[in-house]
C-alpha cells in the first residue's frame, strides 16, 4: 500500500519575523507600541510653530518605549543625518525607523544604517535599471544633467515647465515609476515601490496591528501612504495636487493645522488622546 506523506505547513511563530528585523538594528524596538507614527519630514515632522515642535519631539523621547516612530521620507541617509545634526536645540531626536529613498531604503534610525531585510528585495528590483535609465533621462528636457542621488532610485530636479510628461511615461516600459512632487523633484522608483508599499512591508516585520498606525504627510509623494488605507493625517500646507486626491481617500483626515502641530491635531482625531499629555489636549483647540 502506497504511503503518503502530506507536509504541513507551521503557521509563523508570533514574534519570529520582529526578533529577525530586530537582530539587525543597533537600538531595541518597543515590545508593544500602543503607536506606530509615520511621519514625512519636509513640511510635516519639520515644520509647524517651534513651540508644537519642540513639545512633539520631546513627547517622542519620553514615550518612545509606547510610540514607534519611523520616518518616511523622499530624502536620502546622508540627508536625514544632516536633519538630525541640525535640530539638537529643538529635541528631536532619532526614530526608531526610516523609510527614505522615498520607500527605496529602510535603516536603523540610531544607526542609519540599511536593514538587508527590507532593503534586498527592493535592491533586487533596482539592478541594472539605472544602465539603461541614465542615456534617456539625460535627453529629456527640463531633468537636470545629473541626479541628485541614486541609492535604489534615481532623483532629479526638474523645470516642470520644460518637462514633457509623455517621455517620462515613455520610461516605464522599463520597469519603474516616475513621480514628480513638489513642484520641483523627480524620482524615478522600481516599479511598484514607494512609501505606502514599503510601508505595509515593514508592517509585517514588527508585526504591528494597522489600527495602531498614524502617517503623516504633505507633499505627493506621501499619497502613496494614505493609499495604504492606515489612518493618516495630510497637512494643512499640503501641496495642491496632493489635497486633490482627497476625496477618494476616506481614512485620510486634512488638519487644519501644518507641521507637528497638525500631527498632534491628527493624533486627536484618530483616538489616540490617551497617549498624550494635557498641554497638547488644552493647545490643540488652538489649531486653526
Amino acid at each position: 500500500m502506497a504511503v503518503v506523506v502530506v507536509e504541513v505547513l507551521s503557521a509563523p511563530v508570533p514574534g519570529a519575523l520582529r526578533q529577525r528585523l530586530q537582530a539587525q538594528m543597533a537600538a531595541p524596538l518597543p515590545a508593544q507600541p500602543e503607536l506606530v507614527l509615520v511621519t514625512d519630514l519636509d513640511g510635516t515632522l519639520l515644520a509647524g510653530p517651534s513651540p508644537w515642535r519642540r513639545w512633539l519631539y520631546r513627547w517622542l523621547v519620553r514615550e518612545r518605549h509606547r510610540v514607534l516612530h519611523v520616518f518616511s521620507t523622499g530624502r536620502d541617509l546622508r540627508s536625514v543625518a544632516r536633519v538630525l545634526a541640525a535640530e539638537p536645540e529643538l529635541g528631536l531626536a532619532a526614530p526608531h525607523l526610516v523609510i527614505s529613498d522615498v520607500g527605496c531604503t529602510v535603516a536603523c534610525g540610531l544607526s542609519l544604517e540599511p536593514l538587508p531585510l527590507a532593503v534586498d528585495p527592493i535592491e533586487a528590483r533596482w539592478r541594472g535599471l539605472p544602465e539603461r535609465l541614465l542615456p534617456q533621462l539625460a535627453l529629456i528636457p527640463g531633468v537636470a544633467s545629473e541626479p541628485v542621488t541614486a541609492d535604489r532610485r534615481l532623483a532629479y530636479c526638474v523645470d516642470v515647465e520644460a518637462l514633457d510628461g509623455s517621455l517620462l511615461r515613455a520610461l516605464e516600459i522599463h520597469g519603474v515609476d516616475c513621480l514628480i512632487s513638489g513642484g520641483r523633484y523627480l524620482d524615478v522608483l522600481p516599479a511598484g515601490v514607494n512609501k505606502g508599499s514599503t510601508l505595509l512591508a515593514l508592517l509585517e516585520w514588527l508585526e504591528v496591528a494597522p489600527e495602531r498606525v498614524m502617517t503623516a504627510g504633505d507633499s505627493l509623494n506621501d499619497l502613496a501612504m494614505f493609499e495604504t488605507g492606515l489612518a493618516s493625517v495630510m497637512m494643512a500646507n499640503a501641496e495642491p495636487g496632493l489635497v486633490a486626491h482627497l476625496p477618494r481617500l476616506p481614512a485620510t483626515y486634512q488638519a487644519r493645522a501644518e507641521g507637528c502641530q497638525g500631527i498632534v491635531e491628527g493624533l486627536h482625531h484618530f483616538g489616540f488622546t490617551a497617549l498624550l499629555e494635557g498641554r497638547a489636549s488644552a493647545l490643540v483647540g488652538c489649531a486653526v
